[in-house]
This record gives C-alpha cells, structure tokens and sequence, in this order.
C-alpha cells in the first residue's frame, strides 16, 4: 500500500470526523501511524515508568486532537449522552497535558467522572450511557485504555487494575453463551434503552481492540509483573473473540469480508469490522506471538489484502455500515471510524514486520 493511498484514507478521516468517538479513534489512528514510539504499542512508550514529554506542535495527533479537548468541563468533549465516548480523547489529553497543565487537568476530571459520577452495571461495569446502566461493546475501545493510561500517569496500580477488571466485567455481560453459533463473540447492547444483542462486527473489533491496547499499558507499565495474571483474562477473551470470528469468516469462502452481523448471512460484507479485527489481530501477534501465531498473521494477511482492494481512488472505503445506525441495510461509502481504522490496520501491519529500533 502506497503513502500517497494512506495519505488519501487519513485525509478523509480527517474531513468525516464529527463526534466524540470519530476524534478521539482519529487522533490515536494519527498517533499509532506518525509517532509509534509514542503509542503503548512502541517498545518502550513509558520511559521510567512515565508519560513521555513532547511538543504538540511536532506530533500530528495532538495537534488534531488539541482543538476538539475541552478544558472547562468534566468531560472532554460533548458524548451527547454517551459517558464513554469523550473519554477517547483522554490519551491525547494526557500527552499534551504534560507541557500543558490544563489539559492534564481536563484528563483527570474526565477519568474521575467516569469513576464516580457514571451508572454502573450490578456487577461495577461503567455504564456506556450518562443516564441509565447499559453496556456497549464500543465502550472497552473508549474507557479502559483512558483509565489505563492515566493510572501510568498518576502511577497507579490499582486503577491499572480496574482497567482490566472493566474490560471482563463487560465481557462477562456482552459474552454470547457457549453453544451458540457466535460463543466467544459479544452481542453489541445490553440495557434498557438501545439493548442490540446481535453480534456486530464493529462492536467485537472495538472490544477486542480495546483491550489489545490495554493489554499494552499493562505489558509495558512498571507492574507488568505484578499484572500478569491479570493480563490472562485480557489475553483470552481477546482470542476468543478473533478465534469465533475467524470460524465463521472460515465457513463463507466466497465472501471476503466479515459480515456486519457476523452470524447473519443476510448482511451485507463490511469493511469497518473487518479492518479494525484486522488490526487487532497484528497488534497481538506482536504482543502475544506464542498465542497468536502463524494462523492469525495469515489470516490477517488475507483479510488486509480485501481490505486494500475497497479503497476507493478518493481514499474512502466502502461497503460500510452507517456508523449511526447499524441496522441501515444499504452498504454506506462513508464512515469516519472506517478511515481511522484502516490507518490502524496499517500501523499494526508496518509495526508487525519492522525491525526498526522503537518498533520492536
């Protein structure tokens, strides 16, 4: 895939961003394509167990993201009724907070709002919704790496912790049961308002590339040690995730993407999914080499090469769901989280193969 390409596919993430969520998966795209090193992906993302110090002028992603941060609010930017989403600017805030202390300090009343001013589950999972208890797969994308990052800034192990904890505790709720033609795999919503228990195919790509990043912190923060066993229950429910979708990708040969549903075969093959899980799936062959070996770099590798092939002269991607409505039957030629995760899967890819020193 050329430069020129990539430059076309970030450009046109750059234009479709409009909510929360769209700038903040944007703003980490930039940052895990521009500056890897400063990625939790890098080799050493936390040197002395601390955030980096940069100037936010010189990294692509901060200065995308610095405009769209409040500083005079408890969250970072308008969810419009979503607690998790603005919460996906957190990273950003962090970093740019570290020569600009208003907005490390936008950071922290955002992650304390998310501890203690959010709905929870029964079972302690964060609500995804400001107003009622409802979870969302989209949620562990948005949350659990904010809160991930800010306890390596405020040298925390136990928030660390918790980070971990709330990716399983969504995970215990979001499962489909075993026996179940999507077991391992995540229904979209459960609560009392937009409850969805179809499997979407975006939501198991945020869910599993979220806590991939968790996953991360975790590995390159000062307790890795301390977490490891902790770090097992990521690993798996990450796999288990992969391994279902690659079993039903497995049964349909002739077609080439993941389905928008992914155990429905009266939806159409969609992009957004597909290259997120894409992504995913190269991040923890790095991370992960002993558990996701040779048939997952494979896999990924064909479903990288469809993914290629759909991306229109103009940058875009296309078929792709509407990322506002995930029951829009009509294949979409716009999306702005289809963008951000295409240069994921391209960051995840480059990063898989170098060998290039702060990439290993």
């Amino acid at each position: 895939m050329s430069l020129e390409v990539i430059s076309k596919v970030i450009s046109q993430g750059r234009l479709l961003a409009a909510h929360s969520w769209e700038f903040g998966t944007f703003s980490e795209a930039l940052l895990e394509w521009y500056n890897p090193e400063l990625s939790v992906f890098g080799a050493s993302p936390f040197s002395d167990g601390k955030i980096p110090v940069v100037q936010v002028g010189q990294v692509e992603s901060l200065s995308y993201a610095q405009p769209h941060i409040w500083t005079n609010s408890t969250t970072l930017v308008d969810g419009d009724g979503a607690a998790g989403d603005p919460a996906s600017l957190t990273v950003s805030a962090i970093l740019i907070g570290q020569t600009q202390s208003a907005f490390l300090s936008a950071a922290d009343r955002q992650v304390q709002h998310l501890l203690t001013a959010v709905p929870r589950w029964p079972n302690g999972a964060i609500s995804h919704r400001e107003d009622v208890a409802e979870l969302w797969a989209d949620f562990v994308y948005m949350a659990p790496p904010a809160l991930a990052y800010w306890a390596i800034q405020d040298a925390n192990q136990t928030l660390l912790r918790f980070a971990i904890e709330q990716c399983l505790l969504y995970r215990d709720v979001l499962v489909a049961p075993q026996g179940a033609n999507a077991a391992g795999l995540w229904h979209h919503i459960i609560g009392p308002q937009s409850q969805d228990l179809g499997i979407w195919s975006t939501g198991n790509a945020w869910a599993a590339a979220g806590m991939a990043r968790v996953l991360a912190t975790a590995k390159k923060s000062p307790w890795a040690s301390a977490l490891a066993s902790d770090l097992g229950g990521l690993t798996a429910a990450i796999r288990h995730i992969l391994d279902a979708a690659i079993v039903l990708d497995n049964a349909e040969p002739k077609e080439p993407l993941l389905r928008n549903y992914l155990n429905d075969t009266t939806w159409f093959g969609e992009l957004s999914g597909t290259t997120l899980l894409t992504a995913t799936t190269y991040r923890m062959a790095k991370l992960e080499p002993e558990v996701f070996g040779a048939k997952y770099v494979a896999w990924a590798d064909g479903k990288r090469k469809e993914v290629v092939k759909r991306i229109n002269e103009d940058g875009l991607l296309s078929p792709v769901i509407n990322p506002l409505n995930w029951n829009d039957r009509t294949p979409g030629t716009k999306s702005p989280e289809a963008q951000s995760f295409a240069v994921l899967m391209f960051a995840a890819y480059r990063d898989f193969h170098s060998k290039v020193s702060g990439l290993e």
